[in-house]
């Protein structure tokens, strides 16, 4: 009966073995896959602005100089408007209310500044044009990005007219309800 005993805990030692192999041999392969896959490209992947790759590295040196051009400098600040905007669009079948939380996207700590001293005529601008639109065209993605487009354009004809610069380079729906 010794010798039974004797016998099964050899077994057990070589499975408990063979699992602590197996495990480290998991974790060396699964460690050296994250390595490749962390730090297996020395090179900078591409830029993309507005759809199309800047300075990369397939490009020949007249591409790259032409579209470095598209790169935006300096650090991207966010001035959030402090209240959402709510207001009724008109529909073909009924009115919706609509609620639409925004920021506004600079570069620049100059510019953050004059943006937020500007913030009620900001407000006023965004509400006038966002109440010019039309139920039916907010309830599709071209219809919500047709207004964001228009909201830019008049708020960055306001800030030329106050600064000279349009300074506000995009805006962004934070918040977007219609009911």
């Amino acid at each position: 009966m010794a010798e039974e005993e004797l016998q099964m805990e050899e077994g057990g030692k070589k499975s408990k073995l063979m699992i602590i192999i197996i495990a480290v041999v998991v974790l060396i392969i699964g460690g050296g896959a994250a390595y490749y896959f962390l730090m297996g490209s020395e090179e900078p992947a591409p830029v993309v602005e507005d759809g199309a790759a800047v300075a990369g590295s397939e490009g020949t040196d007249n591409a790259a100089s032409a579209n470095t051009s598209l790169v935006k400098t300096g650090t991207a600040l966010y001035v959030a408007m402090p209240r959402p905007f709510t207001f009724n669009a008109p529909g073909a079948t009924r009115d919706r209310y609509v609620e639409i939380k925004v920021q506004l996207m600079m570069r620049g700590s100059d510019n953050e500044e004059q943006v937020k001293m500007h913030i009620p005529l900001i407000e006023g601008t965004l509400l006038t044009s966002f109440s010019t639109a039309n139920a039916d065209d907010l309830a599709t993605e071209a219809g919500k990005t047709a207004i964001r487009a228009n909201a830019l354009k008049e708020v960055q004809r306001i800030m030329a007219d106050l600064t000279g610069n349009q300074i506000v380079e995009e805006v962004l729906f934070t918040g977007f309800v219609m009911q």
